[in-house]
């Protein structure tokens, strides 16, 4: 062991042991400082750090400091090579100061690089007595021999190398662990990943952060498809509520006859197979969001016991006349036209204008068609993951393709076609026809071959998404403006330099 403390290499260990624990970004330049720093504490003229590849039996120079270091890089070692290779093998220290004599030595890398190689120590870096890798100094300076108290000093540097090397590694795991959670869209109690590059998202984004701010309930309306409980849950993690739980129903989906007991529970005996009492929805959303989905689906009767929740935060179960208190913040949400269905009396108009205290509108993929790439890509990633395969991505037609179609499924509709284009989509690029098996028309003619500049590609998709948007307004210009949030006349000069008609009656002129 060693008999004294020198100084300067106990202040250099103290040093890098401080970089090992706070600085996992550079990896490479840490090892590189412990290298550099063995080095010159034990008065070597060159160095190198090995790691080994237990696959394939070699050691490979992770770092290679001195006068030849950018040549050795290139070189591999065998496992029980040279004197690297020896170390490793048999997990043990070395000093050799005769290198040219010695058995063990392998001449063909210092031949090879004109480095003739006298006197040399190399110890083991070793994570729970495994050996990674090799640390090796070479030439001890002023023709001097390396010395057992060198070669103590080394094998403290190596052991810094090696607890260096393992932070790191779990570093990166848990970081793609991390990355790989952020990614999935996860179901269950998980949240979703909300994707997003358009404006009008990111107005809608900007909004909701307000909206967080406050307990008010939120009405979310949009298509069916859109990503409306995404903002719903953006809504709850931007609140105060955030560290409560995030209760979701879907209104559609639960039978009529077993909606109230699931929003508020029941008691043992309400009805027949209530064979124990159940705490329902409201009561598990206690402290924190309740989200119902498709609240138009909500019977009448039912709606005035949710009116009664939200204007005085009590209830009873079914079955039981014991009111109860709950402190639940009320985000609702519908893909069907609410204020019809107060005019037609299906929907109780005191209790839309109190859930509609914060309206929010999610507008259709085909308004945003900036989201289409972004989430095409994400979905693509998540599939590539679950399915293993190999795919670069989509090609060119695909891209224009997806962009030009209006998808009335939106994001939902989407993703589907992401999955089902990495099922069939042989790869490696997907096309068209992975995506739209009937493609051979509208995905397909956006792009003439031989004339896909990025004008054309431009015009084409203008000409696709203004007859979508005329289309679904009845031809009706001035509500297409509104829409597509232009001035009339700049569309009506746009149908005329674009060409556009209603290709499904030759003979109609668009409506003003």
């Amino acid at each position: 062991m060693l008999d004294s403390i020198d100084a300067k290499k106990f202040n250099t260990l103290i040093e890098i042991n401080t970089l090992i624990n706070s600085d996992y970004g550079d990896v490479h330049g840490l090892l590189t400082r412990i290298i550099d720093s063995a080095t010159k504490l034990c008065e070597g003229e060159a160095s190198s750090l090995l790691l080994v590849d237990w696959e394939k039996r070699e050691l490979y120079f992770e770092v290679a400091l001195g006068s030849k270091g950018s040549e050795v890089k290139q070189y591999t070692v065998k496992l029980g090579e040279g004197i690297a290779g020896w170390v490793a093998a048999h997990n043990k220290s070395i000093i050799v100061n005769d290198v040219e004599n010695d058995k063990r030595h392998n001449r063909s890398i210092p031949q090879s690089i004109g480095y003739e190689s006298k006197t040399m120590m190399a110890v083991p870096m070793r994570i729970k007595d495994r050996c990674i890798g090799v640390i090796e100094l070479l030439n001890k300076q002023n023709g001097k021999y390396f010395s057992q108290e060198d070669l103590e000093w080394l094998e403290i540097f190596a052991n810094q190398a090696a607890i260096t090397i393992q932070n790191a590694r779990s570093f990166a795991r848990v970081r793609d662990q991390i990355a790989t959670l952020e990614e999935q869209l996860k179901t269950g109690d998980g949240y979703h990943t909300l994707i997003a590059k358009s404006p009008l998202i990111m107005e809608r984004l900007e909004m909701t952060d307000r909206y967080a701010r406050t307990d008010s309930s939120v009405l979310i309306q949009g298509e069916s498809g859109v990503g409306k409980e995404l903002f719903a849950e953006r809504i709850h993690l931007q609140s105060a509520r955030k560290d409560k739980p995030f209760v979701r129903v879907n209104c559609a989906a639960i039978p009529e006859g077993l909606l109230e007991s699931e929003l508020f529970g029941h008691v043992k005996g309400a009805f027949t197979n209530a064979v124990q009492t159940r705490r329902g929805r409201f009561e598990l959303a206690d402290g924190g969001t309740i989200f119902l989905d498709e609240i138009g689906d909500m019977p009448l009767a039912l709606q005035a016991k949710l009116l009664r929740v939200l204007q005085q935060k009590t209830f009873e179960k079914v079955g039981s006349d014991t009111t109860l208190t709950v402190d639940v913040r009320i985000i609702a949400a519908t893909n069907r036209d609410i204020e019809r269905l107060v005019e037609q009396g299906s929907f109780r108009s005191d209790l839309y204008y109190r859930l509609n205290v914060l309206p929010l509108y999610i507008p259709p993929l085909r308004q945003r068609p900036e989201d289409i790439p972004e989430l095409a890509s994400f979905f693509l990633k998540s599939m590539l993951k679950k399915t293993g395969k190999v795919i670069e991505g989509f090609t060119d037609e695909a891209a224009e393709a997806l962009i030009a179609y209006s998808w009335p499924g939106n994001i939902r509709e989407l993703q589907n076609s992401v999955e089902r284009a990495c099922v069939v989509g042989a790869g490696p690029w997907l096309g068209p026809g992975d995506f739209f098996p009937d493609a051979a028309g509208e995905s397909q003619s956006s792009a003439p071959e031989g004339d896909r500049n990025l004008k054309n590609a431009i015009n084409a998709f203008k000409t696709h998404y203004i007859r979508k948007v005329l289309e679904e307004n009845r031809w009706n210009q001035t509500e297409t403006a509104k829409v597509l949030d232009i001035q009339r006349t700049y569309l009506s000069r746009l149908i005329k330099e674009l060409r556009i008609s209603n290709l499904r009656d030759k003979n109609s002129r668009p409506m003003i």
